[in-house]
Parts: structure tokens; C-alpha cells; sequence
């Protein structure tokens, strides 16, 4: 299921002054990325291959969602909304729990889709997604040009690829599905520069170490892994084989 949400923590950007306390949380940041990126990959390689356990998911006979299968497809929107919202009520570890289990649960609900592809789109897909979010989250840290108009953008575009999706749950139209999903490109992209820069400011105006800076890296991992998933996702609908 796809999680769009990922404007949710950083409001107003402070002023850059520290360069050497930017980078240290950006390498934090992107630490948490990276380890719910590969907890998700493992749990979603794991649930697609091992038919006992997809079978947990989805039942063998009817070919339809269990009940846990259910909550899984939904399971992930839930968690993002607890974790934006107990921010600031919720301790630093309680927020990493909840970010890991998001993760296993992210990637129990991506089994779905690595079933519905051949493996070699899916790998080819992953590896366009992998250079063009890498290559935007270096023009973003290495930019000095502000990008805070054109975030303000992209996340209105966002939350347009929102009402239009749930406006093609009803109408189910291919022609629809194939502009959210190039549009959705184009945002995730732009979001992803947007939001290393935002990052960049972010970690430079706090002091690094203490719980604040903590909970504000494992915030900003969450937005990357966000916008990495779904431009994983959009860039599978446009360029996916399905079996």
C-alpha cells in the first residue's frame, strides 16, 4: 500500500550554521533510512517467496486477503499517523520501534506487489529508483539554490495525486492510473531534492546528540524512506511487467 504522506515534521526551515553538525545528522538520517529500507526488502522478498507465510496473508483457496492480509494493506497508513502525531508526546526509542515495525510492515504489504511483477522488472525497476533518488538527494544537499517554493509545489501536487487516486478507486480508469503514475514521478523526484535540503538546514540549527536531534533523524529517515517507496512504486506502475 502505498504511503503518501510525507510532509509531517518540519514546518519552518532554520538557518543554516553548522556544516559539520549537517552532515553528521544527514549520515543519521540516512542510516535510518537505509536499515528500514533493507528491513522492508527482507521482510517482502521473505513474504513473496515462502508460500507459508504469504498464505498468512492471502488464502491459498479463495485467492483473497485473510484478515491479517487486510490489516497489512492498511496497517501502514495507521502507523505513519501514530509516529506524526506522538512526534512529540513519544520517547525517542518508542518512535524507533514504531519505526521498525512500520517497516516489517511495509514490506509484508510490498510482498503483494513483488508478485504481481516479474523479478527482473521489479530489479530493473529498483535500480532506475535507486540512481534517480540518489542523484536528486545529491543536487538537493549540494544546491544553493532555496527550494522551499518549489517543495510547496511539489506537495500540492501531492496531495492532487492523492484526490485523484481515490477518485480512480471509482472510476477505474487506465488513462487516469498512467497520469497519477508519471505526475507521481515527477513529485517524488522533486520531494526527494526538496526534502535532503530541508534536512540539510534541519541538521545544521540543532545540536547534535541530544533526544530532539535523535527523534528529528529518525523523522527525516522516515520522509527519505517515504520518498524513495514511492518513487519505487509510481516508477513500477509506469515501467513494471506484470506476470
Amino acid at each position: 500500500m502505498e504511503s503518501n504522506n510525507t510532509n509531517y515534521a518540519y514546518q519552518n526551515v532554520v538557518q543554516l550554521t553548522d556544516a559539520d553538525a549537517s552532515r553528521k545528522f544527514i549520515a543519521n538520517v540516512f542510516l535510518w533510512m537505509f536499515v528500514a529500507l533493507g528491513i522492508s526488502a527482507f521482510c517482502a522478498y521473505l513474504f513473496a517467496n515462502d508460500p507459508s507465510l504469504y498464505s498468512v496473508l492471502r488464502d491459498p483457496v479463495t485467492g483473497g486477503n485473510t484478515g491479517l492480509g487486510t490489516i497489512v494493506m492498511f496497517a501502514p497508513l495507521i502507523f505513519i499517523l501514530v509516529i506524526s502525531f506522538g512526534f512529540n508526546r513519544l520517547s525517542y526509542g518508542v518512535l524507533a520501534l514504531l519505526f521498525i515495525a512500520y517497516a516489517v510492515v511495509m514490506g509484508m504489504s510490498l510482498s503483494f506487489i513483488l508478485l504481481a511483477f516479474t523479478a527482473s522488472s521489479v530489479t530493473g525497476v529498483f535500480l532506475t529508483a535507486s540512481l534517480l533518488f540518489g542523484v536528486m538527494a545529491v543536487a538537493g544537499y549540494i544546491t544553493h539554490q532555496d527550494l522551499t517554493k518549489f517543495g510547496s509545489i511539489m506537495i500540492m501536487l501531492l496531495f492532487g495525486i492523492i484526490i485523484a487516486s481515490l477518485v480512480n478507486m471509482f472510476l477505474h480508469s487506465s488513462g487516469l492510473d498512467m497520469i497519477i503514475s508519471y505526475v507521481g514521478v515527477a513529485v517524488f523526484v522533486g520531494l526527494t531534492a526538496y526534502d535532503v535540503q530541508k534536512l540539510k538546514r534541519i541538521g545544521a540549527g540543532i545540536e547534535y546528540g541530544d533526544a530532539s536531534a535523535k527523534k528529528m533523524a529518525l523523522m527525516g529517515g522516515l520522509t527519505l524512506y517515504l520518498d524513495f517507496v514511492n518513487l519505487f512504486l509510481m516508477l513500477l506502475r509506469v515501467f513494471g511487467r506484470r506476470r
